[in-house]
């Protein structure tokens, strides 16, 4: 079977230049879903299940407002309220899959296309390990380049050893043959953070499901291992603790040009 479903494997780096040096990087991989392709790739595939315990499987509530409502109906929704007329076109998920029915994804990026391919735009869905979630939705400019840029107001507790204070810039090559993504992080005196993520692609098979289960074993979990001990290196390094506010009112937000933001 053909089609824009995928596997990346790469790796996840931060680098913390404020107010103390830290770095960290992790091997990761992803699933590229096409949200119209998911269910026959749970049928072509013996690891993959959709709403079902599997090695791999994936369910909709761990995305968008955690309810019933399709994802396509929730997204096309969003674009609608951002001034984007949604006509049909694909969108396409990169996450982290559930692993032996556990996931924890701290982003997955929604590319939202036209029928002529075009990305219109990109949601960057964040879940924080305080139980909440949000989605950034910004509108991709038309005739951008291989390398899209995008910025926005952080509104949303992420970490305690980052302030709310801040912004993000964006820059992302979408998924091909190689995926890119950066987020870099700064307050009002400069950057404080930079994340990439790059990864590879590779065809989406049982085989290479079963490969990356023993070369990243318990991945998910492996995920807020990590994202712990990194705390505990943080506070040991004398990081200020910024506690969580309370999540913002509306789980979508959309940034506008005048540099305020609308949410929904």
């Amino acid at each position: 079977m053909s089609g824009a479903s995928a596997l990346y494997v790469g790796h996840v780096m931060h680098q913390r230049l404020r107010p103390r040096a830290h770095h960290l990087r992790y091997r990761i991989y992803s699933l590229l879903l096409d949200l119209d392709e998911i269910d026959a790739l749970a049928a072509r595939l013996r690891y993959f299940s959709r709403g079902r315990f599997n090695l791999f499987s994936f369910r909709d509530r761990d995305y968008g407002d955690g309810k019933d409502t399709p994802l396509r109906d929730q997204f096309e929704r969003h674009m609608i309220a951002a001034g984007i007329a949604p006509d049909g076109g694909p969108i396409r998920l990169l996450t982290m899959p559930r692993v032996l029915g556990f996931a924890f994804n701290p982003v997955s990026l929604f590319f939202c296309h036209g029928r002529d391919g075009a990305i219109r735009a990109i949601l960057y869905e964040v879940n924080n390990t305080f139980g909440q979630r949000h989605t950034y939705l910004l509108p991709v400019e038309a005739g951008h380049g291989p390398v899209i840029e995008q910025d926005c107001a952080k509104v949303f507790h992420v970490s305690p050893f980052m302030a709310m204070d801040m912004a993000y810039a964006f820059r992302v090559t979408p998924p091909a043959a190689r995926f890119l993504l950066s987020i870099t992080a700064r307050d009002a005196a400069g950057t404080v953070l930079i994340a990439a993520h790059s990864a590879s692609r590779r065809a989406l098979s049982d085989k290479a499901l079963l490969g990356v289960f023993f070369t990243h074993p318990l991945l998910t979990f492996k995920v807020v291992g990590g994202i712990l001990w990194e705390a505990v290196r943080l506070w040991g390094k004398r990081v200020p603790v910024h506690t969580c506010p309370p999540a913002p009112d509306h789980h979508v937000t959309i940034p506008r040009q005048t540099g305020k933001s609308a949410c929904i």
